[in-house]
């Protein structure tokens, strides 16, 4: 094949089309980036790629310093994995092997593996988070799973933002990311935007630029894909904890057979394992379906909506009840969180006085009746008024007092 020209050749990542799958490798040895090719169930090495339409896909350079620095891991060469039940129990040895995780969340980490490596043939996906203190082990474990991912990139809450929207768009993958406490950690903040749209294809972020003539030229950027996160707290965002499949570190004693420090062993392996899950992504990227049977009756939407991937790849029936468990748990732990949330108080403490009948509602009488409701802290006139408005509910100021308008009264009388 003669060399593509400038105009023909695009440097890619990887490429999926009419049953064709291209996926970059990096030799690290060798130093050099290669394509692997899977056309009609087989697979081949290739140093470009010619496409129907004429264009020539070329690999990225090996010297470029997200590869060159493994700041996206790749798999260097495909080697043939076993079934996937063979590969589920390999992927759930090697982290058993580096991190101290419960027995429920290993085996769900290892199906979320699996997951990111078939990713694209799902339009939700959950986000993994490891949670706890400084020194329980956290960041071990977003090191272990972010180098099986599926081109798993790591990044840190500290980071430049700027370089993670720009590495999501191009190469895609797995965020990895540490220290995700983010001090405003509201939906303004950049990094909550790929965090929240990142889980659901089709919303990209838009962010404000200007070309080289100084034009305006917004800017979309794809940040969907899987995520794994290390952080100390919580999401104030409660759709973004809503999101989250969390292990809580530092509970138990950590596990004697765990190495205090990581060994180089560990790259080796995980690079053996993102051969063989390349293999698996080969060979069933094309026939990963979405499973609607698997939703778990009486939990949150969101959840089933988050955890409907996950539930599609498991084929073991126990796997499938401990996930249920540990999704029933979760839909618990948040509507105990709604119940005592300010603003759940607040409103249900206005529908409380609007059925009394008056014809408005003193803000501080809804702040003393929510207060009342032994769900949390004292509450005030003025947060009522805040969260009130945020919810679109107008207020009228009367006889000196500010006031909801009774909704019930107004439909009576009219």
């Amino acid at each position: 094949m003669p060399p593509p020209t400038p105009a023909e050749a695009r440097p890619a990542v990887s490429f999926v089309e009419d049953g064709l799958i291209v996926e970059l490798l990096y030799d690290p040895k060798a130093r050099k980036t290669a394509f692997a090719v899977c056309r009609d169930g087989r697979t081949e090495i290739a140093s470009q790629v010619r496409l129907p339409s004429g264009q020539t896909l070329v690999p990225y350079a090996p010297d470029n310093n997200l590869i060159d620095r493994a700041c996206v891991l790749l798999p260097s060469q495909v080697e043939s994995a076993a079934s996937r039940e063979q590969l589920l129990a390999d992927v759930q040895a090697y982290l058993h092997r580096y991190v101290d995780l419960s027995p429920r969340f290993e085996r769900l980490a290892a199906h979320y593996i699996l997951l990111s490596w078939v990713y694209d043939a799902f339009n939700d996906l959950p986000i993994l988070r490891l949670q706890g203190e400084y020194g329980t082990g956290k960041t071990r474990a977003l090191v272990a799973l972010g180098s099986v991912a599926y081109r798993g990139f790591f990044a840190s809450g500290a980071s430049t933002v700027s370089p993670i929207f720009h590495t999501l768009d191009r190469f895609g993958g797995t965020l990895v990311l540490d220290e995700a406490d983010l001090r405003y950690s509201d939906k303004t903040v950049e990094l909550v935007k790929i965090l929240n749209n990142g889980t659901v294809r089709g919303l990209p972020v838009l962010r404000s630029l200007q070309n080289r003539h100084k034009e305006f030229n917004p800017t979309a950027f794809n940040v969907f894909g899987p995520k794994i996160i290390a952080m100390r707290g919580r999401f104030r965002d409660r759709a973004l904890e809503s999101r989250c499949l969390t292990e809580r570190m530092g509970g138990r004693p950590l596990r004697q057979d765990v190495p205090v420090q990581l060994p180089d062993a560990l790259k080796e392996d995980a690079l053996h394992l993102r051969n063989s899950l390349l293999d698996y992504r080969m060979r069933n990227l094309g026939a990963v379906i979405v499973d609607a049977s698997r939703a778990v009756e009486g939990i949150a939407p969101r959840l089933n909506q988050m955890a409907l991937p996950l539930l599609s790849l498991m084929d073991d029936a126990t796997d499938r009840e401990e996930f249920t468990a540990l999704l029933r748990e979760a839909s618990a732990a948040l509507d105990a969180e709604r119940e005592s949330d300010p603003e759940s108080r607040i409103l249900a403490a206005l529908e409380r006085l609007e059925s009394k009948g008056a014809p408005s509602i003193p803000l501080h009488a809804i702040a003393r009746e929510a207060s009342a409701d032994g769900q949390g802290g004292a509450l005030y006139a003025r947060e009522a008024g805040r969260y009130l408005r945020d919810g679109g509910i107008v207020l009228h100021k009367s006889h000196g007092s500010i006031v909801v308008q009774n909704r019930q009264y107004i439909d009576k009388v009219a």
